[in-house]
């Protein structure tokens, strides 16, 4: 396809972020995150809207300035502590566009990244595409937490695959199938509704596809206290996906067109993976990571008492949860009121 950015040529289109991730942004990152969406082809001032749905997180000024510097961003206001994934279906029950996109500000998109997810819904038959996000940075923390942290590296494929999950970052759905086939929100979980609702879908008979070419870098944790917080929730939301899964139908794992599973379909941080899959796993991402920079070989071994780290907070989140199964959200919920 050329470059041309007509409305004529894209699928009817929303775009939807909360002010949840807001919060927690680094500024200079928040500002880069905004920039790679101006960037886009299409641009988003050819959505229907761009809705950014404001729960009480960020200050009035922050919202004021960014939509001077952004005219398309429409700022919606929510339930005051309304989180992060209710935001999300607000955003779709609000959105007027006939694909719905999710975007957070703590990313930063290939320019191409929503001209790629737009021409995937030209088959009639695709509802649920999924882009690929992996960690930013490389250094001591960079290169621990893009061998720890929840996103795993690119696949380096090109040609749009099926998938059994996706991240609610960087992910479109049909607007009247996501209506039809809501993501859940009233779970004990901080982040990973999105698992129970992936294999909701599969168990339905429903297809999510993965496209490769919509690439996305996520920020890692931003500071000591985010660090801290988000490693102890992944053992909470290991403890609670675990539990929920073994309440919902089994799905196939999908597989590639060669008929092989594919470890990069999955993360490390799913619970339906037995160990030889994440020891699988864990050599696929050391891998890709050295592919895609080579800067991270001299420091994977540097950063060993990082990985050490995250990981023992992990193991640590989900010991805690399995003795009180609600102790660490609602502790970190009191703190962040406090903050």
């Amino acid at each position: 396809m050329n470059g041309s950015t007509k409305a004529e040529d894209w699928p009817t289109f929303s775009m939807i972020l909360e002010t949840e991730n807001l919060a927690t942004a680094d500024p200079q990152g928040l500002m880069k995150s905004l920039a790679s969406l101006a960037a886009q082809q299409p641009s988003p001032s050819l959505a229907n809207e761009v809705l950014l749905i404001d729960s009480g997180d960020t200050p009035p000024e922050l919202l004021e300035s960014l939509q001077q510097q952004h005219p398309w961003l429409l700022v919606k206001t929510a339930p005051p502590q309304t989180e992060y994934y209710a935001a999300k279906m607000l955003g779709a029950e609000w959105a007027t566009g006939d694909i719905v996109v999710y975007y957070d500000s703590d990313c930063i998109y290939d320019r191409h990244w929503l001209r790629t997810l737009l021409q995937s819904f030209r088959q009639p038959d695709v509802q649920v595409v999924a882009g690929e996000t992996t960690t930013n940075g490389v250094g001591l923390y960079g290169t621990a937490m893009a061998l720890t942290y929840i996103f795993p590296q690119y696949s380096g494929e090109s040609d749009l695959q099926p998938t059994s999950q996706y991240f609610l970052n960087n992910v479109a759905f049909r607007r009247s199938f996501l209506l039809q086939n809501p993501i859940p929100t009233d779970l004990p979980l901080y982040r990973g509704n999105c698992v129970l609702h992936a294999q909701n879908l599969l168990a339905a008979g429903h297809q999510i596809w993965r496209q490769p070419q919509a690439r996305s870098l996520h920020a890692p944790p931003n500071g000591w206290n985010h660090f801290f917080w988000r490693f102890l929730l992944i053992g909470h939301d290991l403890y609670w996906q675990k539990r929920l899964l073994a309440k919902t139908p089994k799905s196939p794992m999908p597989k590639s067109p060669q008929g092989q599973q594919n470890p990069t379909l999955t993360h490390a941080e799913d619970p339906t993976i037995g160990d030889r899959g994440k020891l699988a796993i864990f050599r696929d991402r050391v891998s890709k990571m050295v592919q895609r920079d080579r800067r991270h070989a001299f420091y994977l071994p540097f950063c060993l008492p990082i990985v050490i780290f995250s990981a023992l907070l992990i193991y640590v989140g989900y010991l805690i949860t399995l003795r009180r199964p609600h102790y660490l959200l609602q502790t970190f919920d009191r703190v962040a009121e406090t903050q």
